[in-house]
């Protein structure tokens, strides 16, 4: 058990909490304190079962013993290197059990500290890309509508959920978006992948005929939008997002923050969705969370055109300081170990077609119109309250919690990512449990 003594704060004023109600908290607060596989545990001691595997990351479990002696070894022996000029074999060996699992020809690994920094060294690399090859007037950046790529201000502006723009103002120029995939009149209470919209992805003709295709860099999208509310993509989708960005040259990124290290039931969404990227950011699984890291995993040409078309001396004026961390690496390395030898995907894949059930169960509660499920992530969408959207949903997270269940909530969609240990009794509890909030919530 990791057990650790955790003081109560005697203030909470001076942590600013992020994409948090300030205000509401600090009046209410709900505190987690120690965590230890499918669970957490408040300063009191109760027990909170994680539906949310922390925030789409512990795809492990908390507190997996194998990734927390790696990072003591590793702050043992060295705390910290720098990777400008310089190098550390861990950091080289953590790419390399990257590269083992990305698609393949998609071998080439640039550290990142979070899913928002991939996102934007994504972005760069882009533009780098073609500026390399002589298309420097591809500088346009194609995003889709309710995506999410981070709050950096490359992934904000070519993510689109309106909250996470509108506080800010301009952004970045020479950015558009493509419709998002969410039908419901055709597709709801889909299971997997929905029948419906694949010809969105025609939408990208629309704008090459508006910008001109010598204008367009790269689409970004995310195979399964899951900070919005889980929007699975329609079959055939992504392919024929695939062949129209290689029809118009244009380079295909995937946001893998959230699909990758096994939650579809692959290494990728690129595996389980048949479609290889040019460029595919990762974060979150990486490490099981243990520390914060991320990565751009790019096509060996896009690498090679950077590097190998820029003459002697640093060829992408691009970095992180904690690029590559020790302790980060150390993570990584023993992350990928237990990915492999426990088959975390292949645990997902198992369990897929037993939570599919147990989300779908959840159709006839009160107020619930529409429910999303792939590999082990579910989308339960709620019917707004007149007036006040989000509260409903909102009102059902403080209940689950407050009854022992982690779920995480966008406007009014309660969306479900357990850690892939999860097993039969933890998907009745927290399905259970989320059933009779809706319940409760239905006035």
């Amino acid at each position: 058990m990791n057990e650790l003594s955790v003081p109560r704060p005697n203030s909470l004023d001076a942590f600013w909490m992020p994409f948090s109600d300030n205000k509401y908290f600090k009046g209410t607060p709900r505190m987690l304190a120690r965590a230890e596989g499918m669970h957490y545990y408040t300063p009191e001691g109760r027990e909170i079962l994680d539906g949310t595997a922390g925030l789409w990351c512990c795809n492990a479990g908390h507190g997996r013993v194998e990734i927390v002696q790696a990072i003591q070894k590793q702050a043992a022996i060295m705390d910290f290197a720098p990777t400008f000029q310089l190098g550390h074999p861990i950091a080289f060996e953590a790419a390399s059990r990257i590269a083992e699992i990305t698609p393949e020809g998609v071998d080439r690994v640039f550290f990142t500290n979070s899913g928002s920094e991939s996102a934007d060294t994504a972005l760069k690399i882009a533009l780098a890309y073609h500026k390399a090859r002589g298309e420097s007037s591809r500088v346009r950046l194609i995003g889709r509508e309710r995506g999410y790529h981070g709050v950096g201000f490359g992934g904000m502006s070519v993510g689109g959920i309106g909250p996470n723009r509108k506080q800010f103002g301009a952004l970045l120029p020479y950015v558009d978006h493509l419709p998002h995939t969410h039908l419901p009149a055709k597709n709801a209470f889909a299971k997997g992948e929905p029948q419906h919209g694949a010809e969105l992805a025609d939408a990208l003709e629309n704008l090459v005929a508006l910008h001109g295709a010598e204008t367009i860099a790269a689409v970004m999208v995310e195979p399964v939008a899951g900070s919005t509310g889980v929007l699975v993509p329609p079959v055939g989708y992504l392919k024929r997002l695939r062949e129209l960005c290689d029809k118009h040259g244009i380079l295909l990124i995937f946001d893998e923050v959230i699909t990758g290290f096994g939650r579809l039931g692959t290494n990728f969404g690129a595996e389980r969705l048949g479609v290889t990227p040019d460029i595919m950011t990762m974060a979150k699984g990486l490490t099981n969370a243990a520390v914060p890291m991320g990565a751009v995993a790019v096509k060996n040409g896009v690498y090679d055109t950077i590097v190998n078309g820029m003459p002697a001396g640093i060829e992408f004026f691009h970095g992180y300081t904690y690029s590559g961390h020790p302790l980060a690496a150390a993570a990584a390395i023993a992350t990928l170990e237990l990915h492999k030898t426990e088959d975390l995907p292949g645990r997902a894949r198992a369990m897929e077609p037993y939570w599919e059930d147990a989300m779908h169960s959840l159709k006839s509660a009160p107020n619930v119109i529409d429910i999303r499920n792939f590999g082990l992530i579910g989308g339960i969408e709620l019917s707004s309250r007149p007036g006040k959207p989000g509260a409903r949903a909102m009102d059902v997270f403080r209940r689950c919690f407050d009854k022992g269940v982690l779920v995480r909530v966008t406007a009014d969609i309660v969306a479900l990512s357990p850690p892939l240990i999860v097993e039969n009794a933890h998907v009745d509890r927290l399905v259970g449990t989320l059933d009779e909030a809706i319940r409760a919530e239905a006035a």
